[in-house]
């Protein structure tokens, strides 16, 4: 947050609401993984908020329905259709899990844009994890239908033999920096967005401290009000390019071959 200091003037520190911190206790107690904290709390925030769109959402289901029951409808539908369309009907097996996956990002993207709220998906530690459970996912779903077969994934029978060696060598590294992209692009999204809001953020109380913040306020608000629409979008977007990602590699773990 902000703050005016005598001697140094404004002094803003935007990638302070990304620290963890301790729930209970003071901010310096030291954070354990069984210690409770900001990110403990909004991801149950995440679940209730789930838990109450789709069970209030489809409880008194209807031919006429209501805005709750409109928007999980929606959300299973599209879901549905993006793993039938992307990796096939016997894909559709998984649609539980990779709805999981989308309804728990998009629901944490969209409760960090509350004030004062915490955007789980911006810590790398939250994506690596949801990144490598699909890359476990989709790594022994391959192995165990269809055995070493999988492998045929990194050997590119179309290309000429002199080159499918080096292919299947760029092929391997590639699969196993899945997890990596898959993560860093979902928390570099979330974390610059909040981080450039809260930049802006810290110019807007100017007209406070000096005369240039008739200038810089209207200014710094109008940007705010413009990032704050685009991170809107981006939060949906990112929730939808994991999602599809997602699919893209379980139709590799169940048509391996080139």
């Amino acid at each position: 947050m902000a703050t005016e200091e005598h001697s140094e003037g404004l002094v803003f520190h935007p990638m302070d609401q990304f620290v963890v911190k301790p729930l209970f206790g003071s901010a310096g107690d030291p954070v354990h993984w069984y210690t409770i904290t900001n990110v403990t709390l909004w991801m149950f925030l995440t679940i209730v908020a789930i838990s109450a769109l789709l069970v209030l959402g489809t409880r008194g289901r209807a031919v006429i329905p209501t805005k709750l029951q409109s928007v999980a409808e929606l959300a299973y539908g599209f879901i549905y259709k993006m793993v039938e369309d992307v990796a096939g009907r016997d894909a559709v097996r998984f649609f539980p899990y990779v709805f999981t996956l989308f309804m728990f990002i998009v629901m944490s993207n969209f409760l960090g844009l509350l004030p004062t709220a915490f955007t789980t998906t911006s810590h790398l530690a939250v994506t690596v994890i949801l990144a490598l459970a699909v890359f476990l996912t989709v790594t022994i779903t391959g192995f165990v239908l269809h055995g070493s077969k999988f492998l045929g994934l990194f050997w590119v029978s179309s290309a000429p033999l002199a080159i499918r060696p080096v292919l299947a060598v760029i092929e391997v590294i590639s699969y196993f920096v899945r997890p990596v992209s898959h993560s860093i692009r979902l928390m570099g999204n979330m974390m610059a967005g909040h981080a450039v809001i809260k930049v802006f953020a810290a110019f807007a109380p100017l007209i406070l401290l000096s005369g240039v913040g008739v200038l810089v306020t209207p200014l710094s608000i109008l940007a705010i009000t413009a990032m704050y629409a685009l991170e809107t979008l981006v939060a949906f977007i990112q929730a939808y390019v994991f999602t599809i990602l997602t699919c893209v590699y379980l139709k590799d773990a169940l048509h391996p071959s080139h």
